[in-house]
């Protein structure tokens, strides 16, 4: 019987057109449904147009159902993907204008810090009707969110959906693994790690080429190599001070601690040079959405003249499926699930990004032990932020997202307990009709 894949929030163009690229691939989805759900008529038009393409190019007998009702995408699909985002450009926007008013230089926004903390509270009410609209159309279809901020998000739904089996999917992971093994000249697959820690924030606690430690052989490419070090300074100066290497673009992580955005000639040294593909410059991914809001089309109709490549990518979602409910072909991949018991020493019930196993079985997360404690020390101020912030917004209670913001570390660095409260302030007020749960 053929499967069933929703894509909801589909008019995300890039990863949507990927997700079903991948899927198709496998033999066990060939025939499949795919599902097109967005809010945007414009978007959803695109989006079907392009997955039509895919089909057809790749002689494939699967079916296409494109359409504005979450109720007809979600009815008896085998597999959910979720890629929202809530709200439009002049929405969002004043998440990063806001703090910068007050003095906090912020990159993307999207996954802590205040910016990324005002995008979950506002994300979290449409992903929850979302996950209940799952429960109640498609109980035991696999979900899986690829919507930021991802570590929130999925700790607000595994919470109240214990039993759904549900994890949320970032491509740091695996994009910042072949970034280390071809700095070394190392083929992927002579490469295999342990990565863990929380979204945006792991840490590979082994990093092995032919099974043996290529730390040395980084370490050597950092500080030898200067085009190297300047692709990903920011990332590169925390390796060198913690000595393991942490997921995520320069620019992201810049934004995750104290050390490299608190003053003007620290973000010039650390944060503006760099030759990745973010390296930190302030507001970078709002003014990259300004600049597509006007050409999206135009890229997208481009992207119709251009051949197709129907080859595997490397994002994790059509091998989970295929493992789960597929041709059942077991597959490792690092996901987003709760702690009990899987990382020691960071908060137990947070969410936190593991290994995982997925197979017949379902979702099996695997128990990795301790962090480095001095990664742990990190991303464990960031997970107590996250759980914080949670409660916050499970009780409608401002206070506590004042309190979750005055400890997170570049707020910190940066502004007084009173400052703070100002900007949080601020942000409420900006948000006022987006966030029911403090009404």
């Amino acid at each position: 019987m053929a499967k069933k894949i929703a894509f909801i929030g589909a008019g995300s163009f890039g990863f949507t057109r990927s997700l079903v690229r991948d899927l198709l691939t496998y033999p066990a989805f060939a025939d499949a449904q795919i599902a097109l759900m967005d809010i945007n008529a414009d978007r959803l038009a695109f989006i079907k147009r392009a997955v039509d393409r895919i089909v057809s190019e790749g002689g494939y007998p699967a079916s296409v159902l494109a359409t504005m009702d979450r109720r007809q995408a979600l009815e008896g699909a085998d597999g959910v993907v979720t890629t929202i985002l809530h709200g439009d450009v002049d929405v969002w926007q004043h998440d990063i204008l806001i703090p910068k008013q007050f003095g906090v230089d912020t990159n993307v926004g999207d996954t802590r810090g205040p910016s990324g903390i005002f995008r979950f509270l506002r994300t979290i009410n449409p992903i929850l009707e979302i996950a209940a609209d799952i429960d109640r159309y498609c109980p035991s279809a696999v979900y899986l969110n690829y919507t930021n901020p991802m570590a929130m998000l999925c700790r607000v739904v595994q919470g109240q959906y214990p039993q759904m089996m549900a994890s949320g999917l970032c491509h740091s992971v695996q994009g910042t693994a072949s970034m280390l093994a071809k700095w070394i000249g190392a083929p992927e697959e002579e490469i295999s790690y342990t990565c863990a820690g929380i979204n945006h924030q792991a840490f590979y606690t082994q990093f092995l080429w032919n099974g043996q430690d290529a730390y040395p052989l980084i370490r050597k490419a950092v500080t030898e190599n200067p085009a190297i070090y300047n692709e990903e300074i920011v990332r590169n100066e925390m390796f060198l001070a913690l000595g393991y290497y942490v997921t995520e673009s320069s620019g992201h992580n810049s934004e995750y601690n104290a050390w490299f955005r608190k003053r003007q000639d620290l973000i010039e040294r650390y944060c503006l040079p760099g030759t990745g593909w973010n390296p930190g410059a302030y507001a970078y991914i709002l003014n990259e959405y300004r600049r597509r809001e006007g050409s999206w089309q135009a890229e997208a109709d481009r992207w119709f003249q251009e051949p197709l490549d129907l080859k595997r990518g490397k994002e994790y979602a059509s091998s989970i499926f295929n493992a789960i409910f597929g041709d059942h072909e077991m597959f490792k991949f690092n996901g987003n699930v709760r702690n009990f018991g899987l990382i020691d020493n960071l908060p137990q019930g947070a969410c936190v990004e593991v290994p995982v196993l997925a197979s017949i079985r379902g979702l099996e997360p695997i128990h990795v032990g301790a962090l480095p404690p001095q990664c742990a020390l990190l991303s464990g101020i960031s997970a107590q932020i996250e759980e914080l912030v949670v409660e916050g917004h499970l009780s409608g209670d401002r206070e506590k997202i004042y309190q979750a913001i005055c400890f997170d570390p570049l707020t910190s660095a940066v502004l007084s307990l009173q400052e703070i409260r100002q900007m949080v302030d601020a942000m409420f007020r900006q948000n006022e009709d987006w966030l029911p749960q403090f009404r």
